[in-house]
């Protein structure tokens, strides 16, 4: 029973350490699939776009592309293109990076919105476990990142990388894992305002506070009757 305890002491110090840090600008973030957009989210697929579009400085359905390295807009590293070819989350045409791929692509959506997402592909054959880094802001506030895992998918490394926020963004910024490739590629961009599933920072500081209740007014009576026992 100590053992037991102990741990459950440990586990409600680890999420009062979260509620606590979760109490500023940083919103609660949480992966999700693509089952997670409602009907009606806004889906971008580049489709109409000619091979060799500029993506930087580029405005598809109301969202603004900028891609950057070290933070100067470059042209001709991003662009429309066909690679990798059509993999479970990406299809002709869609972004790809043909030059420098160590930069940050950023989206400037139309409105706030608390979810988002998009299918990826990074030039590599093997699991890497950060090929790709979602980071939200609400104008130049950070709100929270994720990072993603990539696999083959099927022949490529890639997947869906999705994020739900309980605060809403308007701007998203993407980076791949230029030390594990040499080339990225995205489409079936998605965004949405949907119902946030996501505990607030609060609730969770909340609930780990009664369970550290519930769990210390138990050990005072177990320790009570063992004293009514010994006397």
């Amino acid at each position: 029973m100590k053992i037991l305890s102990q741990r459950w002491l440990a586990a409600i110090c680890c999420v009062l350490s979260l509620g606590a840090q979760g109490t500023g600008a940083l919103a609660a973030v949480i992966p999700v699939g693509p089952g997670a957009f409602p009907g009606g989210s806004t889906l971008i697929t580049f489709d109409g776009l000619a091979d060799g579009t500029e993506v930087n400085g580029l405005s598809v359905d109301g969202v603004l592309f900028t891609y950057t390295v070290g933070g100067i807009p470059l042209n001709g590293a991003v662009v429309i293109d066909g690679g990798p070819g059509t993999t479970n989350n990406i299809s002709p045409p869609n972004i790809v990076s043909v030059g420098n791929n160590t930069g940050t692509l950023t989206l400037v959506l139309p409105g706030s919105e608390t979810l988002f997402g998009y299918g990826f592909a990074i030039l590599s054959e093997s699991t890497i476990s950060d090929a790709t880094t979602i980071s939200l802001f609400n104008g130049a506030t950070p709100v929270g990142s994720l990072s993603y895992a990539g696999s083959p998918d099927p022949e490529f490394t890639g997947g869906f990388a999705g994020i739900e926020s309980t605060i809403p963004f308007n701007t998203v910024a993407l980076t791949f894992n230029s030390t594990a490739a040499p080339a990225f590629a995205l489409d079936n961009i998605r965004f949405a305002s949907g119902s946030v599933q996501v505990p607030e920072p609060g609730t969770l500081l909340l609930m780990a506070s009664g369970m550290g209740f519930l769990l210390c007014t138990g050990q005072w009576h177990r320790r009570t009757k063992l004293g009514e026992r010994q006397g």
